[in-house]
């Protein structure tokens, strides 16, 4: 009994505080749930409030809206306006003009049918005169207009011939003496040697039993040689030497450099030649690209590209009519800079072109053409200057030279060239430029004689009196120098010098 007062006790205290604290549960839910209300009541307040402010903007963006439609509408139909007032009036310009243009050509076509009725009666009037003057004459219009003709082509041939000779007398009498005191100053300024080349090479040899071990056995070596190099090997009686003979120095060089390699090497056989012929080319590459850097570092020419200096190195081997033509190319620099620097040319362009005036003639040995076209062609594909390319192209007269450094290198050119032990030319080929400036001279009419002289260099024509005038020697002489031009190919220049005289012969009796 005892025991069961405190369980009964525990129970009723469970209970008790289990009714107290659904008690306490459900005053607890009741007040969240009114305050869930609470929440609710006060969202639908905000979102209400929320959603007037929105309809607020709305209204207000919309009325905005409308306002700058109905201001760029209004804008645009005042611009509509504008160009409808501009089109009108245009329209009324251009009924107008058209107005004044149908007045105008009204205006024109009757007085083009004025013009029209003066010049048929003119011609009338024309005709009447001619008859009548034909009738007083004697002459028909196309006798009269022939003998007009004949006359005037005399009056103008003469004073032609005159104004032609005062102007030349003139012109000399000016210039001589400024022109051979710049041309002698130059000439003493610029005076280098020259050494004439040939087509042949002797490379000597230390004795005569040397010349079987090159012609090898039954002639394998020198056709190896021969073959490798494109020389010609002349193995003769002459004592401890032999012979390269070629129209190419460059290979000419490559040949003697590989032999004398060979000779003092002792060991002469095909693969051996091979060898010493690839070390030879070698060397000459090295050689032309030294030639080509000295030459432009002795001028002090800057900015060439690499290939012309390579190309410009070619010319150490190259001659024309014995001349050496680098070295030939280096003083037509040093002329036509100095004749450039005198009369206040342009120095730098003067040089540039007088150094690569002759570039072509590295190249025509391999390639066919004319040295000035292969030259221009190669200068434009490095992007040469343009006043220097025409002074190329221009240097022998195939086109006409439209600056003054042009012609300043043809004036050097010429100095270079002409002056005495330059250059040497074959007997054949001098005989042949004799001949030919006689054959043009003759071909001429009214000509009794004609000479070439001075080495070529003047050509003397004796007409005859009765059939050439004094007036028309003048006109000749610039004739025969034209064709001269045109027909030929020389060094420096050539005097025309054309001769007239009258003899009367008497008698005493």
């Amino acid at each position: 009994m005892e025991i069961l007062i405190p369980i009964i006790i525990s129970v009723v205290c469970f209970i008790i505080g289990y009714f107290v604290r659904l008690k306490t549960a459900e005053s607890k839910i009741g007040s969240a749930e009114n305050q869930a209300k609470n929440i609710l009541i006060d969202a639908e307040k905000e979102s209400e409030s929320k959603k007037k402010e929105i309809l607020l903007e709305a209204k207000e963006e919309i009325h905005r809206l409308r306002d700058e439609a109905e201001r760029e509408i209004k804008e645009r139909r005042n611009d509509v306006q504008r160009t409808e007032k501009r089109i009108l009036n245009k329209e009324e310009q251009l009924d107008r003009r058209s107005n004044n243009l149908e007045k105008k050509e009204e205006s024109i076509s009757n007085k083009l049918k004025a013009v029209e009725e003066k010049n048929k009666k003119a011609e009338e009037i024309l005709s009447q005169r001619i008859s009548e003057l034909e009738r007083i004459s004697g002459y028909t219009s196309d006798e009269a207009k022939e003998i007009l003709l004949e006359e005037l082509k005399n009056d103008i041939t003469q004073e032609s011939a005159l104004l032609i000779k005062e102007f030349e007398a003139k012109t000399k009498e000016e210039s001589h003496k400024i022109a051979m005191d710049i041309l002698a100053k130059t000439i003493q300024r610029c005076a280098p040697e020259y050494v004439s080349e040939h087509t042949v090479t002797a490379v000597s040899l230390p004795n005569d039993e040397m010349k079987g071990r090159i012609i090898g056995r039954e002639g394998r070596n020198i056709r190896a040689i021969e073959a490798l190099t494109g020389v010609d090997l002349i193995i003769d009686d002459t004592p401890e030497a032999v012979v390269l003979s070629s129209f190419d120095p460059v290979r000419r060089e490559i040949a003697r450099i590989a032999l004398e390699k060979l000779i003092l090497d002792g060991r002469i056989h095909p693969s051996r030649i091979e060898e010493m012929i690839e070390k030879a080319k070698r060397e000459v590459d090295i050689s032309i690209k030294e030639a080509g850097e000295s030459a432009v570092f002795e001028l002090g020419i800057l900015n060439i590209h690499p290939e012309i200096v390579k190309m410009l190195g070619k010319l150490k081997y190259r001659t024309s009519y014995g001349q050496d033509v680098l070295r030939h190319s280096i003083e037509v620099a040093y002329i036509a800079a100095m004749l450039a620097e005198e009369i206040g040319a342009d120095v730098k362009v003067a040089k540039r072109a007088g150094l690569l005036h002759d570039i072509g003639k590295a190249m025509d040995h391999e390639i066919q053409g004319a040295h000035v076209e292969l030259g221009v062609e190669f200068l434009k594909r490095y992007k040469e200057n343009k006043n220097v390319l025409h002074a190329v192209e221009a240097h022998h007269g195939d086109v006409e030279a439209k600056t003054i450094e042009a012609v300043l290198v043809q004036a050097a050119d010429a100095v270079s060239a002409a002056r005495p032990g330059a250059r040497r030319e074959t007997l054949e080929s001098y005989i042949k430029r004799l001949e030919k400036l006689e054959e043009i001279a003759n071909s001429f009419e009214g000509i009794d004689k004609s000479y070439a002289v001075q080495a070529g260099r003047e050509v003397r024509i004796i007409v005859k009196p009765e059939d050439i005038s004094e007036a028309n020697i003048i006109v000749l002489a610039r004739d025969v120098a034209k064709r001269i031009e045109s027909e030929m190919e020389y060094p420096g220049q050539i005097k025309v010098n054309v001769i007239r005289e009258t003899r009367h012969v008497d008698y005493a009796k």
